[in-house]
């Protein structure tokens, strides 16, 4: 919403933080759907250019959903109208464009999984985990701010899963804690980080009430 007051103070960081956040989810929809990545890259830049140059994010009402799905549907359109006028943007062409790493983002995409999902479910577990990364890194931020930057980067592996539960002992005798203590400090985190998850997940759907069947959605969709 504060993206969409283009006249507001906070619009142009909002704008950033969107734009920063969530354009690898739309590539990766872009390049399941068949584009190679120059294409895809190219199409992605186009499709935020528009955005950006139309006001598209004034048009986000949380009434009518999650910002997930207008995003998503404003792209569906856009690559609809590209198909249609059989012609894109050659690239730069004086447009404001996103800074990415565009070798990153390729490097990223090859990560995905090759079971025959599709463009939708590549896009909602990249834009899950996309959250999930972001909330990871502001608990980084408050961890190093409280002078416990060390034991967050020991522990961070431990946040979202307990697969790692059973090197609790040695993980203790690293940071030189007892085991209870590095049990006590790993549900802490936890419990922060989803705190932080559900603040992350607010400022994308229209109510409180919506938070929790995003949540079990977007953890479905890391999950697969």
């Amino acid at each position: 919403m504060a993206a969409g007051k283009g006249g507001s103070p906070q619009a142009a960081g909002a704008l950033e933080q969107l734009c920063r956040t969530y354009w690898y989810p739309l590539y990766a929809y872009v390049r399941r759907q068949g584009h190679q990545a120059q294409d895809a890259e190219d199409l992605t830049q186009e499709f935020f250019a528009r955005f950006l140059a139309k006001e598209y994010f004034g048009r986000a009402d949380p009434a009518l959903g999650r910002f997930r799905s207008f995003l998503l549907a404003c792209l569906k359109n856009f690559l609809a109208e590209q198909r249609r006028q059989a012609k894109r943007l050659k690239r730069g062409g004086g447009q404001t464009t996103i800074s990415w790493d565009s070798q990153t983002a390729e490097e990223r995409y090859r990560l995905e999984p090759v079971d025959p999902v599709t463009p939708e479910q590549v896009y909602d577990r990249r834009w899950a985990l996309t959250l999930l990364e972001t909330v990871l890194a502001r608990l980084g931020e408050e961890q190093s701010a409280a002078g416990k930057q060390e034991i967050f980067a020991q522990l961070r592996g431990y946040l979202w899963e307990d697969a790692l539960a059973a090197s609790y002992g040695e993980m203790a005798a690293q940071l030189n804690m007892t085991e209870g203590a590095v049990k006590v400090a790993v549900h802490r985190l936890r419990r922060r980080l989803r705190d932080l998850l559900r603040d992350e997940v607010a400022q994308t759907v229209a109510s409180g009430e919506d938070v929790d069947e995003e949540l079990r959605h977007l953890i479905g969709a890391i999950r697969g």
